[in-house]
């Protein structure tokens, strides 16, 4: 069982910024894609950025040009940089990482990441 643990979340001003890192118990390597997704209440959970081992990010559109997903197997971490933040991304993050040939898929505890003024 894979442990995933976020850290980072908390309160920020409408323009500020925050960090959010995801740390895996295992090696980040064996899962092809990684992931943050958001569930803000009432709403249901959906994707905010994902990368694979090689090639760039892909991005929700709303979160385009603000956020930057990376991962580092060495040190078996995901993290987001989120910049330039709004009310609406108010929302619970959570970290994802999925093995597409085995199915595997695990998900962290959630982090919450407040924007208001």
């Amino acid at each position: 069982q894979v442990q995933l643990v976020e850290s980072g979340g908390g309160l920020a001003q409408p323009g500020g910024s925050l960090s959010l890192s995801c740390a895996a118990s295992e090696m980040l390597s064996q899962f092809d894609i990684t992931g943050w997704y958001r569930q803000a209440p009432g709403k249901q959970r959906e994707l905010v950025a994902r990368i694979g081992v090689v090639g760039s990010g892909k991005y929700l559109g709303s979160v385009k040009g603000r956020f930057t997903i990376s991962r580092d197997s060495a040190a078996n971490t995901v993290s987001l940089q989120m910049n330039d933040l709004k009310p609406e991304d108010t929302a619970i993050y959570y970290c994802n990482v999925h093995n597409t040939m085995s199915a595997n898929d695990y998900w962290g505890q959630g982090t919450q990441v407040t924007v208001s003024s």
